[in-house]
């Protein structure tokens, strides 16, 4: 059986249409097609907002007289007596909020009154960056009237009351009670030595603790020393959230008791003479500074009891050094009524809600 081959038709111009080339001219250089009038008044009035705008930067709410605008005549000077012409181009401008003069208090002061954050930490309520947070928010009245500005003033006789937000959001802040080890500072990381809160972890939690709190990472935020124990110390140091507590034990009108057990000898090798004992107790001074009276007395023939109501720099071993005594060893053992207790070396516990140091 035979077998046609059909040739193809040759290709034409008539029979198919060229392939579309890309144009000479680069992209974007045909005509632009033309705006309509409702586009075109759109456009406009995004540039005389644009070019209002920079007005307003450049010159403020009161342009000079001799500016310009563009398409219009050039504006005169008007005589002094004469108000000038407003500038419509600001006429959509809200008004700005008139300050009060730099030398008038934000807040009139009444005889006797005193900020309100400072009042609520003097009450124990909270600290007094606790009360800012508190009072910004709205959570915090006084005669039952909401404050939410800060710097108000309050009188002695008012009476201050929080919301149920913020005694939730304060019942939630932990202390932590550390038995910290020779080797750790009390406070940030210096010399190359870790501070004390790296021990705050849950595998160095005591495991007798009874506070009934579960160990949260929020715990660590915000967690800070209340109160100073050298690297060569050991004993009770408190890190908590609370600045109430943080007043408590270290406040400038603190008088919480801090007890320590601290192992000497004489440099001399004689027995202290009751006269330096005395001393001890009080008479010495640190920094051009009379110490508070202090509680000293024997426990044994090599250890005495200190009792302080203050706590100055390595305050205990210079006074030792002062009446030639050479500490040995240095042991914290309670903050007010706060006791250390078994709590082990290198371990710690969280503040019972039966606790309290006061």
């Amino acid at each position: 059986m035979a077998t046609l081959k059909l040739k193809p038709k040759p290709r034409t111009a008539a029979t198919e249409p060229r392939p579309a080339r890309a144009p000479v001219r680069g992209a974007g250089s045909a005509p632009r097609k033309r705006p309509t009038l409702s586009e075109a008044q759109v456009q406009r009035a995004e540039r005389e907002a644009r070019y209002q705008e920079q007005l307003r930067q450049r010159f403020g709410d009161r342009p000079p007289p001799a500016f310009t605008r563009r398409n219009e005549p050039a504006r005169t000077p008007q005589p002094a007596p004469k108000p000038r012409r407003a500038n419509t181009a600001f006429e959509s401008r809200p008004p700005t909020r008139e300050r009060a003069p730099r030398d008038e208090p934000a807040h009139a002061e009444i005889p006797g009154s005193m900020r309100l954050s400072k009042r609520m930490s003097e009450l124990g309520i909270a600290s007094r960056r606790e009360a800012d947070e508190w009072i910004a928010k709205g959570w915090v009245r006084v005669d039952d009237q909401v404050v939410s500005e800060l710097g108000s003033r309050v009188v002695p006789g008012q009476r201050i009351t929080v919301d149920a937000k913020a005694k939730f959001q304060q019942a939630q802040k932990v202390t932590v009670l550390l038995n910290k080890p020779v080797g750790y500072v009390s406070g940030q990381a210096e010399d190359g030595y870790e501070p004390a809160v790296v021990l705050v972890t849950p595998q160095n939690l005591w495991r007798e603790d009874r506070s009934g709190t579960r160990y949260l990472r929020e715990h660590l935020r915000g967690l800070a020393p209340a109160g100073r124990l050298d690297i060569d110390s050991v004993g009770l140091l408190v890190l908590t959230q609370d600045g109430r507590i943080a007043k408590q034990l270290i406040g400038e009108d603190s008088e919480m008791e801090k007890e320590y057990l601290v192992r000497v000898q004489t440099v001399s090798g004689d027995a202290l003479p009751d006269s330096s004992l005395e001393l001890l107790r009080h008479g010495l001074e640190l920094d051009g500074e009379a110490l508070r009276p202090a509680q000293v007395e024997w426990v044994n023939d090599d250890q005495l009891r200190f009792v302080l109501k203050e706590g100055k720099k390595r305050q205990i071993r210079r006074m030792c050094e002062a009446v030639g005594l050479k500490v040995l060893g240095l042991k914290r053992v309670r903050i007010g009524r706060v006791m250390l207790g078994d709590l082990p070396p290198g371990q710690w516990r969280y503040l019972r809600s039966d606790e309290s140091f006061a």
